[in-house]
């Protein structure tokens, strides 16, 4: 009764147009339609489902911890200037200043903008020197 309805009846303008057939499972396009740009997508995380998320040094975004670019930045606590007049004014003749280490976690971005990786052409990613 209500498909008999002439079509400037409220309800008929409301209805959704009909869904055409879906297509038999011969005729529809492949999963992996879609090109990868990498091997690994971007990540490590092989065979799991969900990694932990991170903050990101530089920004503080969220990011996933396998997708994040890691780096330890080993540092002196004080600079060449200062340690030198350390040196003169202490007791002891072979007295090392420990290092400051810090582990920066960055996000793709900021690594990209900060120069900490840099982008690398199709070829170059794909051979196996440009896999580090």
């Amino acid at each position: 009764q209500v498909a008999n309805r002439p079509a400037s009846c409220p309800e008929a303008a409301r209805r959704p147009p009909p869904m055409p057939p879906s297509l038999p499972l011969s005729t529809r396009p492949p999963l992996s339609a879609m090109p990868s740009k990498r091997r690994n997508n971007g990540r490590s995380k092989h065979g799991r489902g969900h990694t932990a998320i991170v903050r990101c040094s530089n920004c503080a975004r969220c990011v996933p911890k396998d997708k994040a670019i890691k780096r330890f930045q080993v540092r002196n606590i004080v600079d060449a200037s200062s340690q030198r007049d350390l040196r003169d004014a202490s007791v002891y003749a072979t007295f090392m200043l420990p290092k400051l280490y810090m582990k920066m976690i960055y996000c793709v971005s900021c690594a990209i903008h900060g120069r900490v990786v840099r982008v690398r052409n199709k070829k170059v990613r794909a051979s196996p020197e440009g896999r580090i």
